[in-house]
């Protein structure tokens, strides 16, 4: 148990974080399945706008910092691949 009044107020600060960053995951997680969605279906078109969408979601992540840089890349290079091989 936290002992220090800053160590007590880092605990409130991270709760309260985990529930920010929480809802940003949340939401890229619903952009990255729209795309899935899209591809499943088998429609390009509406697979390469729901990516062009996801895009900035991800970098946004990476820049808040709850998603590492090389993880947006690599989901985005990885649905890129199947959008452009979807004929």
């Amino acid at each position: 148990m936290a002992n220090t009044p800053q160590a007590k107020k880092r605990i409130r600060r991270n709760d309260r974080r985990a529930v920010v960053n929480g809802a940003r995951v949340s939401r890229i997680r619903t952009f990255l399945k729209k795309v899935e969605l899209a591809l499943t279906e088998g429609d390009k078109s509406a697979a390469a706008e729901a990516l062009a969408a996801a895009q900035p979601e991800l970098m946004r992540g990476v820049s808040k910092g709850v998603l590492h840089k090389n993880t947006a890349s690599r989901k985005f290079a990885r649905l890129t691949k199947r959008v452009s091989a979807l004929g």
